[in-house]
């Protein structure tokens, strides 16, 4: 009897974290994969690769819309990084500029984290949660709760998880900078690779700050699923 609870436990466990995952790989992944799908593989132009990617981000941005007459910010960050590059890709010719412009595409992204977490509506949180929650309904509700403002903590809980989104803002609008004087202070031959590796040790550095905060806001979801079981 307890080796089929436990497996329905685990099962329940599973199901929840593909539950939380699912808007990240419909709202990200995808995009992604049909803008390589199109420009890699089908050998389609940046244009035209861009604009096959935005089908998903659009409809689900609208939908959202129509439906429930609210935003899907991650749909429509997605949305908003192809039509910049759209536009920046109109201007051609200059190899700096073209190097530039990687940068300007990851400053919408930073820009977009930033904004969200000044308005109290972090991007990130939606990429971290199904990290710290792990499928548990006890973990969930206590994120809820905290997010909510209904307990104390509430207030600790929500500088945390702003500040996870203002990290990882930062540290990509501030890659963008430095990309873009690089782009015109080096040789091109010089950028091809210290681009990425610049994106790299962003993405590294986001890492390395930003699960302070992750870990500060794990701690107080644990914490207040443990206070409410312990109540029950």
């Amino acid at each position: 009897m307890a080796t089929i609870t436990t497996s329905a436990k685990t099962e329940q466990n599973t199901s929840g974290a593909l539950a939380a995952l699912r808007p990240l790989a419909v709202d990200v992944a995808v995009p992604l994969a049909a803008y390589y799908a199109a420009h890699s593989l089908c050998g389609m132009g940046l244009v035209a690769s861009l604009t096959v990617s935005s089908a998903v981000p659009a409809v689900r941005t609208v939908a959202a819309l129509v439906r429930d007459r609210s935003v899907n910010t991650l749909a429509l960050v997605m949305l908003v990084v192809n039509v910049a590059g759209i536009l920046l890709s109109s201007v051609s010719g200059d190899p700096r500029l073209m190097i530039a412009k990687d940068g300007a595409l990851s400053s919408v992204i930073g820009g977009s984290m930033i904004v969200t977490a000044l308005l109290g509506r972090p991007l990130m949180s939606a990429g971290m949660r199904p990290f710290i929650v792990k499928g548990d309904a006890a973990r969930s509700a206590a994120w809820d709760r905290l997010a909510a403002g209904s307990v104390p903590g509430s207030a600790v809980f929500r500088r945390n998880e702003r500040a996870f989104s203002l990290v990882w803002g930062t540290v990509l609008v501030a890659e963008c900078v430095a990309k873009v004087i690089a782009a015109y202070a080096l040789p091109v031959e010089t950028m091809v690779w210290l681009g990425t590796v610049m994106l790299v040790g962003a993405i590294g550095l986001g890492v390395l700050i930003g699960n302070v905060f992750a870990g500060r806001v794990a701690e107080q979801v644990i914490a207040e699923a443990g206070e409410a079981a312990e109540l029950v």
